[in-house]
């Protein structure tokens, strides 16, 4: 039988988004870019995912350049891979802030292995996006940022969701995290019906720009949200 990790690798060696975006906003897809992310990904997803045990999904909003868009693995920032997964990389070296409070969250729960066991991450839309702006640098760009990125991703959005599912998601609710990330994914749910219902926390981009020094209680909210 197909482990849930050979599911969650081959589904990203092969994701693939090629609608025009114009000429200001890009498709940033690591694992076709980097042969490196994919050997990441490969060894994070064997140790934790080895298995055919259905988890629930937690979703951000899409890959940024320096969490998955550079690991290949959501909210997990090369410091956190080596510290909480035992996954050291000389390839690159990051630091992601969201990173940090969600694997403090994680070692709350119990630790890598007993978290990972329950619950698979990803993102509402698992490709990123970044954006030229007035400076003329590019920069991190969410897939709701503008009305027409969103149309333009809908569609990829709902059918990769659908693919995730059939890797063992149990579709009685997911966890979604961010609000306006959550206003989105209610209209994407709507049409799909891919989840009965879902559970909206805090981003925590948000939690560690602007509430660090309730971080305690935000990881209380998160435990209690996921049930733990």
């Amino acid at each position: 039988m197909t482990t849930f990790a050979e599911k969650v690798i081959s589904f990203h060696k092969y994701l693939c988004f090629d609608a025009p975006l114009g000429e200001n906003i890009q498709v940033m897809n690591p694992f076709s870019e980097n042969e490196a992310v994919l050997h990441i990904l490969e060894q994070f997803y064997t140790q934790f995912f080895r298995d055919t045990l259905s988890r629930r999904i937690v979703l951000g909003i899409n890959p940024g350049r320096l969490g998955a868009g550079a690991t290949g693995i959501p909210f997990t920032d090369t410091k956190r891979l080596a510290e909480d997964c035992g996954i050291e990389t000389e390839a690159i070296q990051t630091h992601e802030p969201s990173s940090v409070f969600v694997y403090d969250m994680i070692r709350a729960y119990g630790g890598s292995e007993k978290f990972y066991s329950h619950y698979y991450i990803n993102s509402i839309c698992p490709l990123g996006f970044i954006e030229k702006n007035k400076k003329g640098n590019w920069v991190n760009c969410n897939y709701y940022d503008y009305p027409e990125l969103f149309e333009a991703t809908k569609d990829f959005i709902i059918t990769t969701l659908k693919e995730q599912i059939a890797f063992g998601i149990d579709t009685s609710v997911c966890y979604i995290l961010g609000k306006k990330n959550a206003e989105f994914f209610k209209k994407i749910n709507d049409e799909a019906k891919l989840f009965d219902s879902f559970v909206v926390f805090d981003h925590p981009r948000y939690i560690v720009q602007y509430k660090l020094k309730q971080k305690e209680a935000y990881i209380e909210q998160y435990l209690r949200g996921l049930g733990a």
